[in-house]
């Protein structure tokens, strides 16, 4: 057996249906079309996505609202109470993915001030709130920035 002696099952295969052959044939006159209407005019199609005939559509009829910015930049936001939770000396966008603190990176991490660290601990991230920053130079720790 190969693939040049495969055959279409009996009864699988139609013939297309031949219209405006006549009255005789079923199809003749409007060729199963019906009378009038956009759909049995010639040159028609069923329409771009979301014609509604005519109708004001839908998309168009909602009120637009405020800006969305296609440049937005989206951080991954960690805590210093997850940070001490840790209880690791040095912390890195890597080890905060590896422990499971972040599921993602995003654009990057940025770590804020909420929660206390009771040791020194050298942070690197791409961004720090001002509160997270005090915090962790008055603890004894270093800030790094990661660049983006």
């Amino acid at each position: 057996m190969n693939l040049s002696t495969l055959r279409v099952p009996i009864g699988q295969k139609h013939a297309p249906k031949r219209v405006g052959r006549g009255m005789g044939s079923g199809h003749g006159k409007t060729s199963a079309r019906g009378s009038k209407g956009q759909k049995s005019r010639a040159g028609t199609t069923r329409g771009r996505r979301g014609f509604e005939g005519g109708q004001m559509p839908y998309q168009r009829r909602l009120p637009k609202r405020g800006f969305h910015n296609p440049f937005r930049k989206q951080y991954a936001i960690v805590n210093l109470k997850q940070i001490a939770q840790l209880g690791e000396k040095a912390v890195s966008p890597e080890l905060l993915l590896a422990r499971r603190v972040i599921s993602k990176l995003y654009d990057g991490v940025k770590i804020l001030g909420e929660g206390e660290l009771s040791g020194p601990v050298n942070i690197s991230a791409h961004r720090f709130s001002q509160s997270a920053k005090e915090k962790i130079l008055k603890a004894g720790g270093k800030v790094e920035l990661v660049a983006s």
